[in-house]
């Protein structure tokens, strides 16, 4: 299949190809998981995107470009994101890919393989032990005048694959606040040297690190 030779047909079948498959990948990885709807969303538009992208410049050569430039969109995830992320960003780029140049029961198959392999790993425990063990709620008390947006954010980039602010609230009758994050820690065991890092940011008051889910946490 040539630029000059596509046809309609073949364009409508490789695109919806694309979009049903993209769809079962973002499935498979919303599946008893805490990924949001934007990237769940993304997942299942991006097969479709990079098969147009492979139709419309196939056979030129601009497309071994067009290629490189697609692959480079997993940049959007990486930063932060989890290796289960971006597995599945490069899963739903391939599957484009596949369909793209004119190969969609390939692509079916393949993305049929990859997602079975990954509902029997997290089925088996071989993927979730770690990630329970990795996230954590991280406390947080700064003084009230501290620009909190910012200030621990390389230190976050250091040492989590994954930070959300939860919550802030007041406490001292206003004059300090209470930060409530959810991270994934990136390596087991480096709590205490990020215990230690933050508190050179906060004024060494108060922060504690607890299991995810852990009874008690606020």
């Amino acid at each position: 299949m040539t630029a000059g030779s596509l046809s309609l047909t073949a364009f409508l079948i490789s695109l919806f190809s694309a979009l049903v498959l993209g769809t079962a990948i973002a499935a498979v990885y919303g599946y008893k998981s805490k990924h949001s709807a934007g990237f769940l969303m993304t997942i299942a538009l991006l097969p479709a995107i990079v098969a147009v992208i492979i139709m419309m410049v196939n056979g030129s050569l601009g497309a071994s470009v067009a290629v490189a430039g697609a692959f480079s969109l997993v940049r959007f995830r990486s930063n932060p994101g989890t290796a289960r992320e971006i597995c599945a960003v490069f899963l739903a780029m391939a599957v484009g890919l596949a369909c793209g140049i004119g190969y969609p029961a390939f692509a079916a198959l393949f993305a049929a393989i990859i997602c079975i392999a990954t509902l029997a790993f997290e089925h088996f425990g071989m993927m979730q032990k770690r990630d329970a063990e990795l996230d954590k709620h991280l406390h947080i008390t700064v003084p009230e005048d501290l620009e909190y947006a910012d200030v621990f954010t390389d230190l976050f980039e250091k040492y989590t694959s994954e930070s959300t602010l939860k919550s802030v609230k007041t406490t001292n009758l206003g004059s300090l606040n209470k930060l409530n994050y959810l991270i994934t820690m990136k390596e087991p065991g480096k709590e205490k040297e990020f215990i230690d890092e933050l508190r050179c940011r906060n004024g060494n008051l108060e922060i504690s690190i607890s299991l995810a889910g852990a009874e008690g946490d606020l």
